[in-house]
């Protein structure tokens, strides 16, 4: 009875142990720590000089890449293929002064249409997970950059081809990683993030994969995964991945890179077409998360990857290659107003302001946005770097980072003291 008792006692304190390292993981990701495009530094300056914040310093050499740049603690990751020739890919590791710490290949990268690394890592305790484009996961030891395990789309989930590269940003939740090969049978799995050991697959609705980033969320105690795949908008159970619904959504040439948004039983969804089965979407769930329906559709807004802002019942949304941004009623889609002083790119929030990144001419703004107004406070160029302004800005320690293809730059947006 004793010996019972005591295989009880190490049990328990062994799962305890389990829980309480693995239990809630520091995690650092695509869009910020909830996914929605905003960040929780505060203390931000609240305009620019003119000439834009101080530059704390500058890296080049990263070579290709429409990935942005992931604070964790205290470094920064970013990945890029440094000669599109080779396609070999490199995760890259600094310190908060610009210094490299370490640079690891981890195989070839996307080279075809739009080449570069695409993949924002997702960094959670010691471990980082980068996807790769060309169709691989890779879970990577953060203090030394040697790969734990690898996993590949193609040799083990049967995914089928990606026009223009994965591009996804892998979730990580618990102890669970979850990624969309897209194909057939393992349309969206989960992953045991220490193994890389499959837990489930769906064939969710056997499309390809598209390029945008899974949600995690509890529905009234209901765990659900939400995505999009070609022509989907998809609803799973995040235990089992079944699919409980799907809600057909159009793009042209299949481009869905927007990342879902959920809020109070409420799923927003954008893509960059004025098909009926497009646009701005509203989708709302019933109770238990089995059925979903379209609340409204607005096929006006046209926003293909530069992410949106849910902020106390309105959304802001820039255009996709246009100077038009938006706010709109979260609850009724009604269009407050639609401002052209700046060009269209991506959006992200932080210490109650927004910051536009434009994707033509390489702006970075510093925007005051209500359901009243839309003001452009500071503005300056990105000069540095290479090809497209696609990567999305990101904010941690103070800190903006930008990165524009073979380039990342930091600049210091904090308060000064007096």
């Amino acid at each position: 009875m004793k010996s019972n008792v005591h295989s009880m006692v190490v049990i328990f304190l062994l799962l305890a142990t389990t829980f309480t390292v693995t239990g809630n993981p520091k995690i650092s990701q695509w869009r910020g720590p909830q996914r929605d495009g905003k960040y929780p530094e505060t203390g931000l300056l609240k305009e620019w000089p003119a000439q834009g914040p101080e530059m704390l310093w500058l890296v080049e050499g990263l070579g290709a890449g429409q990935s942005s740049p992931v604070v964790a603690g205290d470094f920064v990751y970013v990945t890029g293929i440094p000669d599109t020739l080779s396609g070999e890919a490199f995760l890259f590791k600094f310190d908060m002064q610009g210094k490299q710490v370490w640079k690891k290949g981890y195989g070839r990268d996307f080279t075809e249409l739009f080449p570069g690394a695409r993949s924002t890592p997702t960094v959670v305790d010691d471990l980082i997970y980068v996807e790769n484009g060309t169709g691989k996961m890779h879970c990577i030891n953060t203090e030394t950059g040697t790969e734990v395990w690898s996993v590949d789309f193609y040799k083990d989930f049967e995914a089928d081809s990606v026009q223009f590269g994965y591009s996804e940003s892998p979730l990580i939740q618990g102890d669970v990683l979850y990624c969309t090969p897209g194909g057939k049978t393992h349309n969206v799995v989960a992953l045991n993030r220490f193994t890389g050991e499959k837990i489930w697959a769906s064939p969710g609705f056997g499309e390809k994969a598209t390029y945008s980033s899974p949600i995690w969320f509890e529905h009234n105690g209901h765990p659900m995964l939400v995505n999009l795949t070609a022509t989907s908008i998809i609803g799973l159970d995040a235990r089992t991945g079944e699919m409980y619904w799907r809600i057909h959504q159009y793009q042209d040439n299949f481009i869905h890179a927007n990342t879902p948004i959920y809020h109070d039983g409420k799923i927003l969804v954008s893509s960059a077409s004025r098909k009926d089965s497009s646009g701005l979407v509203l989708l709302g769930l019933s109770p238990d998360g089995r059925e979903a329906g379209i609340l409204w559709r607005n096929k006006q807004v046209i926003n293909l990857m530069g992410g949106m802002i849910l902020h106390e019942g309105h959304v802001y949304i820039p255009a996709y290659l246009q100077a038009r941004w938006h706010c709109i009623d979260f609850e009724t889609g009604e269009v407050k107003y639609v401002n052209k002083d700046l060009g269209g790119g991506a959006v992200i929030r932080a210490d109650g302001l927004y910051y536009g990144y434009t994707e033509r001419d390489g702006e970075m703004a510093l925007i005051h946005q209500t359901p009243e107004e839309f003001r452009v406070i500071s503005k300056f160029p990105v000069t540095h770097g290479t090809l497209e302004h696609w990567a999305h800005p990101v904010i941690g320690n103070g800190m903006l980072l930008v990165r524009h293809g073979n380039a990342m730059m930091a600049y210091d947006i904090r308060q000064k003291q007096d």
